[in-house]
Order: structure tokens, then sequence, then C-alpha cells
């Protein structure tokens, strides 16, 4: 299945990868970065592996999510044979601020 990312979720990842490099060096920002390549991947071989996102229930599409990374996940729905990364989340912020960008 073909997966489509966003531009507001490409800005997403890589202002977090650019913090990563900042904070932690080229090595962590490489591995962040890996993490998200290898969560796409799982994403399109299999896109029911995401959990259904309960802050995006009342919503006419099914969104899912996926975490990526301790702190970080990718929010998503399917739509006939292609999956929408429509946002990537901090979960370390007010989730209904995190919802409130998708809807």
């Amino acid at each position: 299945m073909k997966v489509f990312i966003s531009k507001f979720a490409k800005q997403a990842i890589y202002k977090t990868a650019k913090y990563i490099l900042t904070e932690f060096g080229r090595k962590s920002k490489d591995k962040f970065m890996s993490e998200v390549r290898h969560t796409r991947k799982l994403i399109e071989n299999n896109p029911y592996i995401g959990k259904l996102e309960p802050f995006l229930i009342d919503l006419p599409c099914e969104y899912r999510s996926f975490v990526v990374s301790r702190h970080n996940k990718i929010v998503y729905c399917i739509k006939d044979d292609c999956v929408s990364v429509v946002d990537f989340w901090d979960c370390r912020r007010d989730p209904d601020t995190l919802a409130a960008q998708v809807k």
C-alpha cells in the first residue's frame, strides 16, 4: 500500500530531527530517522498495525497511530489503497492540542 506523508507531518519530523541533532548529535539523529523510515515501511506493509487513535475517534476517517520512538508517534488514516500520514506527534505535549491540529 502506498504511503503519502503530508507536508505538515514532514515538517514536524524534520523539526524533531533538527532538535535531536542539536541536542544529542548526529548518531542520535540518524537513529531517529532510521526509526521513522522503519515505521513507514511497517505501515506500508501492514497499515492496520497502528492502534485507533482515541483522541480522533469522533472524526469520519479512522485515524490510527504508531509509536516511532519513546516520545513520538505517527498519526495516519487509510483511504482506499493509500495510507495518509497526517501528523507526527510529540507525545509529551497536550493530546487535546495535538488532536486539534488534525481536526
